[in-house]
């Protein structure tokens, strides 16, 4: 989305439209997902999340404004990481990855949402006016399966290193753990160049094909 934005493929209203469904998940979605996180730990048996003030949609409880500012971006993006304590978990493991999960599984739940209202949208679309409409949740949808994908790699900080850590032994998984700062630096550098767009893009839009085939069945688009 923002390559066709930056070559001026798209009009102006909706670049505006693109602007406000960003701004919608930086505000609304991602407190949902930091708030999955934090539900399943907690019901996991680590109370941390609560005392840490993230069993919360509040969103300034949730914000990295450098992530933030790569989903306006790149469309891909990331929140303050809940703080879990597996220490407290009955199979530290197992929990730990449901908890990594919960949130971008959060995502592809507002995404098939988003996409259910976008359906409805478009079907009573007879102006210009609906159309936008539809496309701000269209986008909604797009920018919450990217940011499922996206997290869901396997690198330090994000969701996908905590999937990791239930597959690898502990001592491998601490010492990829020690260099997540420089990891994670390469990670912007990445996304800064463009190198991962191909695969990246390729996975949301395999996602999104799939959410959006579940999402037409009420409505009979199937083809």
């Amino acid at each position: 989305m923002i390559n066709r934005l930056l070559s001026g493929n798209i009009d102006f209203a909706s670049i505006i439209v693109y602007i406000l469904s960003s701004l919608t998940v930086i505000f609304l979605t991602m407190p949902v997902h930091e708030f999955a996180h934090g539900f399943a730990a907690t019901k996991l048996g680590d109370p941390t999340p609560r005392y840490q003030g993230r069993m919360s949609l509040n969103p300034f409880a949730h914000i990295d404004w450098i992530g933030a500012a790569c989903i306006l971006l790149f469309g891909f993006g990331w929140a303050k990481p809940v703080q879990v304590n597996s220490n407290n978990f009955r199979n530290p493991k197992r929990d730990m990855a449901v908890t990594a999960f919960a949130g971008p599984l959060a995502n592809l739940i507002v995404a098939l949402i988003a996409l259910l209202i976008y359906n409805i949208v478009m079907l009573f679309a007879f102006n210009n006016i609906a159309l936008y409409i539809g496309f701000f949740f269209y986008y909604i949808a797009l920018i919450n399966v990217s940011l499922a994908v996206f997290n869901l790699i396997p690198i330090p900080p994000l969701d996908g290193s905590r999937l990791l850590s239930a597959l690898l032994p502990y001592k491998y998984y601490y010492a990829l753990m020690r260099y997540e700062r420089y990891i994670f630096l390469g990670l912007i550098a990445l996304l800064w160049f463009g190198v991962l767009d191909i695969p990246l893009n390729f996975l949301t839009n395999a996602v999104m094909s799939f959410l959006g085939f579940i999402a037409g069945l009420p409505f009979g688009l199937i083809g």
